[in-house]
């Protein structure tokens, strides 16, 4: 299977502070800034090149999944991006090796625009997207 980083999800407490970083001292152009401070979008993201971004989940996105006494994983999950053929082959090879989608297909946003997703977890528990667009 061929794939590309669509993107990776972190999970951010000052998504002010982390905004600023990534775009001022990294230089790393902004996507739906102005639609997520308007409350339109849910996360703002910055993109790393044309194929990948880094979405920037604010505390309300994960704060009722996080560990219990408090604290967080900074990396909510990464997504890759195939083919629609590869991504129903992927779905198939899943289930056949008992392994279970925990959403989807859902419709999400990503590098390239709206895509649809699922989510499933490696043996380590680490979330995992595939889409197709």
């Amino acid at each position: 299977m061929q794939c590309l980083m669509d993107h990776i999800v972190l999970n951010v407490e000052e998504d002010e502070r982390m905004i600023a970083f990534y775009s001022e001292v990294l230089a790393l152009p902004t996507e739906r800034l102005e639609e997520y401070r308007a409350g339109v979008v849910p996360f703002p993201s910055v993109r790393l090149n044309p194929d990948t971004i880094i979405d920037l989940f604010p505390k309300r996105m994960w704060e009722k999944s996080a560990p219990r006494g408090g604290g967080r994983e900074n990396l909510n999950h990464f997504c890759i991006a195939v083919t629609k053929v590869e991504w129903e082959e992927l779905r198939s090879r899943l289930e056949a090796n008992g392994v279970a989608i925990e959403e989807g297909p859902v419709p999400r946003w990503g590098a390239q625009g709206m895509g649809t997703s699922i989510y499933f977890r490696d043996p380590e528990r680490n979330l995992i997207e595939a889409r197709h667009y």
